[in-house]
Parts: C-alpha cells; structure tokens; sequence
C-alpha cells in the first residue's frame, strides 16, 4: 500500500510540477532539474521481461545468490526504479517471500530503508533497446535461513520497480 502511495505521489507532484512549469512565464530552462531518469519509465510491463535465478542447491551457510536478469524487448531504451530489487546489490527492504517446504515464511532480517520521492534520476535503471541488465543478492544476507531444506522464493517488489511476472525459484539447502 505504501508503494502505491510513493507511485502516486510521485506521479501527482510530477503533474503539479509540469502544470507550474507551463504557467511561470519566468521559469527558465537553467532552473530545472529533471526529477526522473531521461529514458522513459516503463508503463508497458510487456516490453520488459525478467528472469529469476538461484543454484538448486547450497550448503548450508553458503551464500544463496538471487540473481535478476530483465530483458528489453522494445526498440528504445527503457527504465525501471531499481528500488526492492537485486539490482541494488543489497537489502534496503523485503522484497522476496521466502517460504520453507512446510509452506511457513522465513524471517526477514534485514534493514528497512526509508526512501525520499519522488525518486532521484539514479534510482533508475536504463536498459538498452533490445538488451539486458542483471543484478545480484545474497538471499541470506536479507532472510533468515539456517536449517536445511527446501525454500521457495517469489518475487514481491512489483509494486515499486515496475517489474512484473518474475518466476519463483526454489533452493534446496543441504
């Protein structure tokens, strides 16, 4: 709920800012400072593809990478908001859910990062016309698994980066 509300607000101070912009006759082009990434923000979720990936199998107290791979089927480049994503290379949030083979959730441990919006034009990721980006995490850095077994992880971020229809993956800890 409180993604939706950052995308909204985001999207009404930036219609607030257009409509002040096209009524100030003293507004110069020196004053302005581009609120978002240049290239544009994906709207369309279907030209943007994005592929989840893990080893099936670790040891136990190894590091789980999750990696991230989205794909750009448009002809232009487009941008997401890496915000909730391993594109950042960190936690700074829960973005996954993390189930065990009993179906219960695995703790998050991570921090809780309060974020400034609308969002500065770095916290977009441009992905070339026809081409890809990846990104990386260690799951265990962010959630607390210890004991062996077999964990399902799904994607819960959408809300926020704009990538949608991730694949789950599943991760055997021995």
């Amino acid at each position: 709920m409180a993604a939706c509300l950052s995308m909204f607000s985001f999207t009404a101070c930036q219609q607030s800012q257009n409509a002040q912009s096209a009524n100030d006759s003293t507004h110069t082009a020196q004053d302005t400072v581009p609120a978002v990434a240049e290239t544009p923000v994906a709207k369309d979720t279907a030209v943007l593809t994005t592929v989840m990936s893990a080893p099936e199998k670790v040891k136990a107290g190894a590091p789980i990478m999750v990696k991230f791979t989205v794909t750009n089927h448009a002809d232009t480049a487009v941008s997401f908001l890496k915000w909730h994503t391993p594109m950042e290379g960190k936690f700074m949030n829960s973005f996954f859910e993390v189930t065990d083979s009993k179906g219960e959730a695995i703790q998050y441990k991570g921090i809780m990062a309060k974020r400034v919006t609308p969002p500065p034009a770095d916290a977009y990721i441009s992905v070339p016309a026809k081409g890809e980006v990846s990104g990386e995490v260690d799951l265990t850095t962010g959630y607390k698994i210890t004991a062996p077994g077999t964990y399902k992880v799904v994607y819960q971020g959408d809300f926020t980066s704009g990538l949608s229809k991730v694949n789950e993956v599943t991760v055997t800890v021995e």
